[in-house]
Protein backbone atom coordinates (compact mmCIF):
# COMPACT_ATOMS: atom_id res chain seq x y z
CA UNK A 1 0.00 0.00 0.00
CA UNK A 2 2.95 2.19 1.07
CA UNK A 3 4.54 1.59 -2.13
CA UNK A 4 1.34 2.13 -3.97
CA UNK A 5 1.15 5.48 -2.66
CA UNK A 6 5.09 6.58 -3.20
CA UNK A 7 4.81 5.30 -6.77
CA UNK A 8 1.41 7.99 -7.32
CA UNK A 9 3.41 10.78 -5.73
CA UNK A 10 6.33 10.38 -8.05
CA UNK A 11 3.63 10.54 -11.04
CA UNK A 12 1.98 13.69 -9.50
CA UNK A 13 5.57 15.20 -9.05
CA UNK A 14 6.39 14.15 -12.52
CA UNK A 15 3.48 15.59 -14.04
CA UNK A 16 3.77 19.03 -12.37
CA UNK A 17 7.10 19.29 -13.49
CA UNK A 18 6.11 18.53 -17.49
CA UNK A 19 3.41 20.82 -16.91
CA UNK A 20 5.64 23.71 -15.36
CA UNK A 21 7.91 23.08 -18.22
CA UNK A 22 5.52 23.36 -20.83
CA UNK A 23 4.00 26.93 -18.95
CA UNK A 24 6.85 27.85 -19.19
CA UNK A 25 7.81 27.20 -22.81
CA UNK A 26 4.93 28.90 -24.00
CA UNK A 27 5.70 32.27 -21.74
CA UNK A 28 8.94 32.25 -23.63
CA UNK A 29 6.87 31.59 -26.91
CA UNK A 30 4.67 34.98 -26.07
CA UNK A 31 7.59 36.77 -24.92
CA UNK A 32 9.89 36.52 -28.15
CA UNK A 33 6.65 36.92 -30.21
CA UNK A 34 5.97 40.62 -28.14
CA UNK A 35 9.72 41.48 -29.08
CA UNK A 36 9.84 40.42 -32.46
CA UNK A 37 9.64 43.72 -34.34
CA UNK A 38 6.38 43.82 -36.25
CA UNK A 39 5.76 43.53 -39.91
CA UNK A 40 5.91 46.99 -42.44
CA UNK A 41 2.72 47.89 -43.27
CA UNK A 42 2.07 48.62 -46.52
CA UNK A 43 3.15 52.04 -48.29
CA UNK A 44 0.19 54.21 -48.78
CA UNK A 45 -0.36 54.67 -52.42
CA UNK A 46 -1.92 57.64 -54.52
CA UNK A 47 -4.76 56.70 -56.28
CA UNK A 48 -4.00 56.78 -60.00
CA UNK A 49 -7.12 58.73 -61.06
CA UNK A 50 -7.37 61.09 -58.33
CA UNK A 51 -10.90 62.39 -58.45
CA UNK A 52 -12.42 60.61 -60.35
CA UNK A 53 -11.66 57.50 -58.28
CA UNK A 54 -13.25 59.24 -55.35
CA UNK A 55 -16.23 60.12 -56.99
CA UNK A 56 -17.29 57.06 -58.54
CA UNK A 57 -18.00 55.65 -55.18
CA UNK A 58 -18.83 59.08 -53.16
CA UNK A 59 -21.08 61.13 -55.24
CA UNK A 60 -23.26 61.41 -52.87
CA UNK A 61 -26.06 61.51 -55.33
CA UNK A 62 -24.65 64.03 -57.53
CA UNK A 63 -25.31 63.90 -60.73
CA UNK A 64 -22.30 63.95 -63.24
CA UNK A 65 -20.85 66.22 -64.30
CA UNK A 66 -22.41 68.83 -61.65
CA UNK A 67 -20.41 67.96 -58.22
CA UNK A 68 -20.67 70.51 -55.80
CA UNK A 69 -17.15 70.14 -54.80
CA UNK A 70 -16.02 71.66 -58.18
CA UNK A 71 -17.77 74.86 -57.16
CA UNK A 72 -15.85 75.42 -54.26
CA UNK A 73 -12.75 77.10 -53.41
CA UNK A 74 -11.04 74.03 -53.14
CA UNK A 75 -12.22 72.58 -56.41
CA UNK A 76 -10.90 75.42 -58.66
CA UNK A 77 -8.96 74.14 -60.97
CA UNK A 78 -7.86 77.30 -62.34
CA UNK A 79 -6.58 78.41 -59.23
CA UNK A 80 -2.89 77.06 -58.40
CA UNK A 81 -3.04 76.95 -54.66
CA UNK A 82 -6.44 75.04 -54.50
CA UNK A 83 -6.43 71.33 -53.89
CA UNK A 84 -7.82 71.03 -57.76
CA UNK A 85 -5.24 73.33 -59.14
CA UNK A 86 -2.38 72.64 -61.65
CA UNK A 87 -0.37 70.12 -60.04
CA UNK A 88 -2.39 69.21 -56.96
CA UNK A 89 -3.52 66.02 -55.84
CA UNK A 90 -7.19 66.75 -55.64
CA UNK A 91 -9.22 65.06 -53.03
CA UNK A 92 -5.71 63.07 -51.55
CA UNK A 93 -4.60 67.10 -51.26
CA UNK A 94 -6.66 67.09 -48.14
CA UNK A 95 -7.77 63.63 -47.23
CA UNK A 96 -3.83 61.81 -47.70
CA UNK A 97 -3.69 58.88 -50.27
CA UNK A 98 -6.36 56.88 -51.31
CA UNK A 99 -4.94 54.20 -53.83
CA UNK A 100 -4.97 51.38 -50.77
CA UNK A 101 -8.50 52.57 -49.86
CA UNK A 102 -10.20 52.48 -52.90
CA UNK A 103 -8.85 48.90 -53.23
CA UNK A 104 -9.76 47.55 -50.37
CA UNK A 105 -12.59 50.45 -49.04
CA UNK A 106 -10.96 50.35 -45.36
CA UNK A 107 -11.89 53.44 -43.71
CA UNK A 108 -8.58 53.76 -41.54
CA UNK A 109 -6.12 53.84 -44.52
CA UNK A 110 -7.36 57.45 -44.90
CA UNK A 111 -7.99 60.54 -43.78
CA UNK A 112 -11.79 60.68 -43.06
CA UNK A 113 -13.31 64.03 -41.96
CA UNK A 114 -16.16 65.54 -40.12
CA UNK A 115 -18.70 64.95 -37.31
CA UNK A 116 -18.54 60.66 -37.83
CA UNK A 117 -14.84 60.96 -37.93
CA UNK A 118 -12.94 58.67 -35.60
CA UNK A 119 -9.74 60.76 -36.16
CA UNK A 120 -8.71 63.15 -33.35
CA UNK A 121 -9.52 66.44 -34.19
CA UNK A 122 -5.75 67.84 -34.09
CA UNK A 123 -5.03 65.49 -36.81
CA UNK A 124 -8.18 65.85 -38.84
CA UNK A 125 -7.63 69.78 -38.74
CA UNK A 126 -3.47 69.42 -39.13
CA UNK A 127 -4.78 69.03 -43.19
CA UNK A 128 -6.71 72.30 -43.19
CA UNK A 129 -3.75 73.78 -41.45
CA UNK A 130 -1.65 72.98 -44.23
CA UNK A 131 -3.08 76.17 -46.27
CA UNK A 132 -4.65 78.39 -43.63
CA UNK A 133 -2.45 79.50 -41.11
CA UNK A 134 -2.38 83.00 -41.77
CA UNK A 135 -4.83 85.82 -41.45
CA UNK A 136 -7.82 85.10 -39.40
CA UNK A 137 -6.96 81.95 -38.29
CA UNK A 138 -3.16 82.79 -36.84
CA UNK A 139 -4.71 82.61 -33.18
CA UNK A 140 -6.34 79.15 -33.71
CA UNK A 141 -4.00 77.01 -31.55
CA UNK A 142 -4.61 77.87 -27.96
CA UNK A 143 -8.14 79.07 -28.83
CA UNK A 144 -11.20 77.79 -27.17
CA UNK A 145 -12.33 75.36 -29.84
CA UNK A 146 -8.87 74.12 -30.54
CA UNK A 147 -8.97 73.20 -26.96
CA UNK A 148 -12.15 72.04 -27.10
CA UNK A 149 -11.25 69.52 -29.85
CA UNK A 150 -13.23 71.15 -32.23
CA UNK A 151 -12.52 70.46 -35.99
CA UNK A 152 -12.82 72.41 -38.61
CA UNK A 153 -15.33 70.17 -40.31
CA UNK A 154 -17.64 70.26 -37.21
CA UNK A 155 -18.30 73.63 -38.57
CA UNK A 156 -17.19 73.87 -42.50
CA UNK A 157 -19.17 71.75 -45.18
CA UNK A 158 -15.78 71.86 -47.31
CA UNK A 159 -17.65 69.92 -50.62
CA UNK A 160 -20.68 72.19 -50.22
CA UNK A 161 -21.38 75.06 -53.19
CA UNK A 162 -22.64 77.50 -50.25
CA UNK A 163 -21.10 76.60 -47.17
CA UNK A 164 -23.57 77.49 -44.30
CA UNK A 165 -20.77 78.73 -41.71
CA UNK A 166 -20.10 81.53 -44.26
CA UNK A 167 -23.38 83.10 -44.65
CA UNK A 168 -24.95 85.62 -42.42
CA UNK A 169 -28.59 84.04 -42.27
CA UNK A 170 -27.47 80.48 -41.69
CA UNK A 171 -24.18 81.12 -39.71
CA UNK A 172 -26.05 81.08 -36.27
CA UNK A 173 -27.69 77.93 -36.48
CA UNK A 174 -24.02 76.24 -37.00
CA UNK A 175 -23.06 77.79 -33.92
CA UNK A 176 -26.28 77.02 -31.95
CA UNK A 177 -25.33 73.02 -32.32
CA UNK A 178 -22.80 73.93 -29.33
CA UNK A 179 -23.99 77.01 -28.39
CA UNK A 180 -27.68 76.22 -26.74
CA UNK A 181 -27.59 78.79 -24.17
CA UNK A 182 -27.35 81.25 -26.78
CA UNK A 183 -29.76 80.13 -29.28
CA UNK A 184 -32.25 80.49 -26.05
CA UNK A 185 -30.72 84.27 -25.44
CA UNK A 186 -31.24 85.32 -29.35
CA UNK A 187 -35.12 84.18 -28.87
CA UNK A 188 -35.69 86.64 -26.23
CA UNK A 189 -37.64 89.94 -27.18
CA UNK A 190 -35.18 92.20 -26.77
CA UNK A 191 -32.15 90.84 -28.86
CA UNK A 192 -29.70 91.21 -31.48
CA UNK A 193 -31.40 90.77 -35.03
CA UNK A 194 -29.27 87.34 -35.12
CA UNK A 195 -32.30 85.35 -35.64
CA UNK A 196 -32.97 87.50 -38.47
CA UNK A 197 -29.79 87.11 -40.38
CA UNK A 198 -28.84 90.57 -40.32
CA UNK A 199 -26.29 90.11 -37.65
CA UNK A 200 -23.35 87.25 -37.52
CA UNK A 201 -21.81 85.72 -34.92
CA UNK A 202 -18.30 86.29 -36.33
CA UNK A 203 -19.37 90.20 -36.59
CA UNK A 204 -18.83 90.06 -32.84
CA UNK A 205 -16.60 87.40 -32.02
CA UNK A 206 -13.66 85.42 -33.57
CA UNK A 207 -14.41 81.69 -34.07
CA UNK A 208 -10.74 80.80 -35.22
CA UNK A 209 -9.07 82.48 -31.98
CA UNK A 210 -8.78 85.37 -30.09
CA UNK A 211 -6.35 86.91 -27.25
CA UNK A 212 -9.91 89.40 -25.47
CA UNK A 213 -12.08 87.23 -23.45
CA UNK A 214 -14.60 85.17 -24.84
CA UNK A 215 -13.02 84.95 -28.10
CA UNK A 216 -14.23 88.75 -28.82
CA UNK A 217 -13.16 90.00 -32.57
CA UNK A 218 -12.07 93.06 -30.47
CA UNK A 219 -9.34 93.33 -27.82
CA UNK A 220 -12.59 95.03 -25.71
CA UNK A 221 -16.43 94.60 -25.27
CA UNK A 222 -16.43 97.90 -25.75
CA UNK A 223 -14.44 98.07 -28.98
CA UNK A 224 -16.42 95.61 -30.40
CA UNK A 225 -20.02 97.81 -29.57
CA UNK A 226 -18.23 100.41 -30.94
CA UNK A 227 -18.05 99.00 -33.76
CA UNK A 228 -22.28 99.51 -34.44
CA UNK A 229 -22.92 101.80 -31.94
CA UNK A 230 -20.18 104.68 -32.91
CA UNK A 231 -22.57 107.21 -30.84
CA UNK A 232 -21.69 105.79 -27.49
CA UNK A 233 -18.02 105.78 -27.83
CA UNK A 234 -17.73 109.70 -26.38
CA UNK A 235 -15.68 111.39 -25.57
CA UNK A 236 -18.30 112.93 -23.59
CA UNK A 237 -17.98 115.63 -20.98
CA UNK A 238 -20.18 114.29 -18.45
CA UNK A 239 -19.24 110.16 -18.46
CA UNK A 240 -20.87 108.00 -16.84
CA UNK A 241 -18.51 105.39 -15.47
CA UNK A 242 -19.81 101.74 -16.21
CA UNK A 243 -20.63 102.82 -19.65
CA UNK A 244 -16.77 103.57 -19.94
CA UNK A 245 -15.54 100.29 -18.46
CA UNK A 246 -18.02 97.87 -20.14
CA UNK A 247 -21.17 97.64 -21.80
CA UNK A 248 -21.90 93.94 -20.53
CA UNK A 249 -22.48 95.83 -17.00
CA UNK A 250 -25.86 96.85 -17.74
CA UNK A 251 -26.49 94.90 -21.48
CA UNK A 252 -26.92 91.17 -22.06
CA UNK A 253 -25.73 91.07 -25.60
CA UNK A 254 -27.06 88.06 -26.48
CA UNK A 255 -30.33 88.75 -25.41
CA UNK A 256 -32.63 90.18 -22.51
CA UNK A 257 -36.43 89.72 -21.75
CA UNK A 258 -36.18 93.77 -20.61
CA UNK A 259 -36.20 96.42 -23.37
CA UNK A 260 -32.70 97.37 -24.58
CA UNK A 261 -31.31 94.20 -23.72
CA UNK A 262 -30.92 95.64 -20.36
CA UNK A 263 -30.36 93.04 -17.44
CA UNK A 264 -32.39 94.63 -14.97
CA UNK A 265 -35.21 97.54 -15.71
CA UNK A 266 -34.73 100.76 -14.17
CA UNK A 267 -34.96 101.29 -11.30
CA UNK A 268 -33.73 98.19 -9.71
CA UNK A 269 -30.99 98.32 -12.57
CA UNK A 270 -29.75 101.83 -11.26
CA UNK A 271 -29.85 101.06 -7.87
CA UNK A 272 -27.42 98.46 -8.10
CA UNK A 273 -24.75 101.42 -8.04
CA UNK A 274 -27.03 104.48 -6.92
CA UNK A 275 -28.78 104.28 -3.66
CA UNK A 276 -32.17 106.07 -3.06
CA UNK A 277 -31.07 107.95 -0.07
CA UNK A 278 -31.79 111.59 -0.26
CA UNK A 279 -32.98 111.19 -3.96
CA UNK A 280 -35.54 114.15 -4.66
CA UNK A 281 -38.45 111.42 -5.98
CA UNK A 282 -38.54 110.32 -2.56
CA UNK A 283 -39.80 113.50 -1.20
CA UNK A 284 -42.56 112.64 -3.22
CA UNK A 285 -44.29 109.26 -1.50
CA UNK A 286 -43.88 110.85 1.92
CA UNK A 287 -41.83 108.30 3.34
CA UNK A 288 -38.74 110.65 4.08
CA UNK A 289 -40.65 112.15 7.22
CA UNK A 290 -39.03 111.13 10.75
CA UNK A 291 -39.01 107.49 11.23
CA UNK A 292 -39.85 106.12 7.78
CA UNK A 293 -37.65 104.38 5.54
CA UNK A 294 -36.52 106.19 2.50
CA UNK A 295 -38.08 104.17 -0.48
CA UNK A 296 -38.45 105.02 -4.44
CA UNK A 297 -41.29 107.48 -5.37
CA UNK A 298 -44.07 105.55 -7.16
CA UNK A 299 -43.27 108.14 -9.72
CA UNK A 300 -40.14 106.58 -10.18
CA UNK A 301 -41.30 102.68 -10.39
CA UNK A 302 -43.71 103.85 -12.70
CA UNK A 303 -41.31 105.52 -15.51
CA UNK A 304 -37.79 104.72 -14.36
CA UNK A 305 -34.54 106.68 -13.85
CA UNK A 306 -34.52 107.92 -17.70
CA UNK A 307 -37.49 109.45 -17.45
CA UNK A 308 -35.03 112.75 -16.15
CA UNK A 309 -31.74 111.00 -17.13
CA UNK A 310 -32.42 110.27 -20.67
CA UNK A 311 -28.47 110.63 -21.36
CA UNK A 312 -26.98 107.29 -19.30
CA UNK A 313 -24.33 106.97 -21.60
CA UNK A 314 -23.27 110.74 -21.74
CA UNK A 315 -23.82 113.84 -22.03
CA UNK A 316 -21.81 116.84 -23.46
CA UNK A 317 -24.47 120.03 -22.51
CA UNK A 318 -22.60 121.87 -19.78
CA UNK A 319 -25.56 121.51 -17.28
CA UNK A 320 -25.49 118.18 -18.17
CA UNK A 321 -23.64 116.61 -15.20
CA UNK A 322 -26.06 114.86 -13.91
CA UNK A 323 -26.74 113.21 -17.34
CA UNK A 324 -30.30 114.57 -17.89
CA UNK A 325 -29.68 116.72 -20.77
Amino acid sequence: MNITRSIFAALLLVAGLAGGVAGAAEDAAKADAQAAPAAPAAPLRYSEKGADTCLTCHNEGWAYPIYPIFATKHGNRADKRAPFGKGGLQCEACHGPGGNHAESGDKTLIMNQGAKSTRPAAQQNAACLTCHRGNSHTGWVGSSHETNNVACANCHKIHAERDPVLAKATQADVCYACHRKERADFHKPSTHPVRFGKVACSECHAPHGSNARAMLAKQTVNQTCYTCHAEKRGPFLWEHAPVAEDCTLCHNPHGSVYQAMLKKNPPLLCQQCHSTNGHPSVAYTGSALPGRTAVPSGFLLAGGCTNCHSQVHGSNHPSGVKLMR
